[in-house]
């Protein structure tokens, strides 16, 4: 049986027109992620895998947002979906505005770099580059002038409040510090949404208490937020926690009634 709307928790009414509009109509600009009826299967050796069943979901611009789940939820493929780094075999995903779902690959590589902020557990750094040459590459690739580069580079590093080490390799940082470094990275392009992927899976939980409150104030500063997590003690850093289970939303909920249900019951 299929969940209602009511039954994984989604109560307002604009979420509800947002994911139960007509096939093609786009979403207000209220909405930067709109997906309806969202499916994604693959043949593994004969075998059909259906890793998303039928995904409706509609964050507002500004949201900061958790996705939570177990091993073979689905969590993985929604990321890969949302970030246009995959396409569904049935549904609709809409991304500030545009029918993503059905572009080209060459379209798709374009919304990536304009629309998407990625941050990964493994910071994937330069080595040899400074913090501050890590940030601008993004902008390199997008063939913005150096001095621009620079300039856009050091306010996205000040965002997180490194503008202090943007001179310093990543092996002269520490854990977090690269992490910081990485977010700017994803910043430096203005995207519509920053995409954050396990962020604190390599770091201790201190530091991940650090770079929960970065992404806290990026919130408070009106970035648009999806973070995948596997631990709940990180999602409820977010004002919202969905939770998938079996290629489908389990729940939908704010942080409150989330941290007060998982109390008794956690997610694994």
């Amino acid at each position: 049986m299929t969940d209602t709307l009511d039954d994984i928790g989604i109560s307002t009414t604009g979420e509800r027109l947002a994911v139960t509009a007509t096939h093609g109509a786009a979403p207000s600009s209220d909405w930067v992620i709109v997906t309806r009826g969202l499916k994604r299967q693959y043949d593994m050796g004969g075998e059909i895998v259906r890793a998303l069943r039928g995904v409706d979901l509609a964050i507002r611009r500004n949201e900061y947002v958790a996705i939570m789940g177990p091993s073979g939820s689905g969590k993985s493929t929604l990321m890969n979906l949302i970030g246009c780094l995959d396409t569904p075999n049935d549904g609709e995903y809409w991304l500030n505005g545009m029918l993503v779902s059905e572009m080209t690959d060459d379209a798709l590589a374009h919304i990536r770099n304009k629309e998407i902020g990625f941050v990964f557990q493994t910071f994937n750094l330069l080595p040899r580059a400074s913090a501050l040459q890590n940030v601008e590459l993004p902008l390199v690739y997008a063939g913005v002038s150096s001095d621009e580069r620079k300039k856009r580079a050091s306010e996205a590093l000040d965002r997180v409040q490194l503008g202090s080490r943007m001179g310093h390799r990543p092996n002269e940082l520490s854990g977090g510090q690269r992490q910081r470094v990485a977010i700017a990275r994803a910043l430096v392009n203005r995207p519509s949404i920053l995409l954050a992927d396990e962020p604190t899976g390599n770091l201790d939980s201190q530091t991940s208490e650090e770079i929960m409150r970065v992404f806290e104030e990026l919130a408070t500063q009106g970035q648009t937020v999806v973070m995948v997590t596997h631990e709940p003690d990180i999602a409820v850093h977010a004002k919202r926690i969905i939770v998938l289970r079996d290629g489908v939303i389990a729940s939908d909920e704010k942080r409150d009634s989330y941290a007060a249900r998982i109390g008794t019951e956690r997610v694994h």
